[in-house]
């Protein structure tokens, strides 16, 4: 560091901070800000603290079904992304020809964003979209099924299932990978000597050592999955309601920002309590599996 820079920013021990300075200037203008502005139209009315917009939330028609549908999401979502993205990871851990390949294929919902997701899906689903268009050629279907609407609540739903499960494995494959590639091999040659090969490896072996990137991306997925709203309203519109949905139409349709701050803060407390649970149990797990 030349005397002119080490002037400007001080010592070498204050380094640090300055580097941290950009990033925690962008978290308190763009997270906390909004977070405590978000927190004070919840609790705050004209007259001051109130518990009155909660109420006005909860005695809302469609508040229970989008807790419903929220939670059965989550339930739905998380566990098939992670036995899905551990598939794939264990996959693209072998050094095989094509490997390279399969990466790029389960890597591209990557690049697309959630509403883009819900327009693809909504394409196949749709009156005229491609399942109809494929099943009428066939011979199939005699008219064109309306597989999105409030007479097929449960395929409407299922829809949202395969759209985010496609769009956002990825995600939960990237983590896995990352953790796989910090096994130490001495590990898998020990058990393969002692004869632990195939599922008993990975049960026995790869799973256990997997643990803290497992609980990490079990941790993320959640958060996001009881987020989930652009593939919902992409697909099902309000015919699922989530709670992130109900705080997007509060705020620009119902024009009632308290409600909708309301929903937000609801769902912030729903994500700190499901990381707590499983930090509480999960991390209680893997820190006497390592000890």
């Amino acid at each position: 560091m030349n005397q002119r820079l080490r002037n400007l920013l001080g010592t070498d021990s204050l380094l640090p901070y300055w580097l941290l300075l950009p990033s925690l200037v962008f978290v308190g203008v763009f997270f906390l800000m909004p977070l405590f502005q978000a927190i004070g139209l919840a609790f705050r009315g004209d007259a001051g603290f109130t518990l009155a917009y909660f109420k006005k939330m909860v005695s809302d028609v469609r508040f229970f079904d989008a807790l419903k549908y929220t939670f059965l999401l989550a339930i739905t979502i998380v566990p098939l992304q992670l036995v899905t993205a551990l598939a794939m990871a264990l996959l693209l851990n072998k050094s095989f020809r094509g490997s390279r390949f399969f990466l790029y294929l389960f890597a591209l919902p990557l690049g697309i964003s959630d509403l883009a997701a819900g327009l693809i899906w909504l394409s196949i689903f749709t009156h005229r979209g491609f399942l109809n268009s494929i099943l009428y050629t066939l011979g199939i279907l005699e008219k064109p099924i309306h597989y999105l609407s409030y007479q097929n609540v449960g395929f409407t739903f299922l829809a949202v299932v395969a759209a985010e499960h496609w769009r956002a494995t990825a995600i939960v494959m990237v983590i896995l990978v990352a953790g796989l590639q910090m096994i130490s091999k001495d590990y898998l040659e020990a058990a393969e000597v002692l004869g632990a090969r195939g599922w008993k490896k990975t049960w026995y072996v790869i799973l256990p050592l997997l643990k803290p990137s497992l609980q990490s991306a079990l941790i993320i997925r959640t958060i996001f999955a009881l987020q989930t709203f652009a593939v919902v309203l992409a697909l099902a519109g309000q015919i699922t309601p989530v709670l992130a949905g109900e705080a997007y139409f509060w705020q620009f349709l119902y024009r009632d920002s308290h409600v909708a701050s309301a929903y937000a803060v609801l769902l912030m407390v729903i994500s700190i309590t499901m990381t707590w649970v499983y930090l509480r149990y999960l991390g209680a797990k893997t820190g006497g599996m390592r000890g």
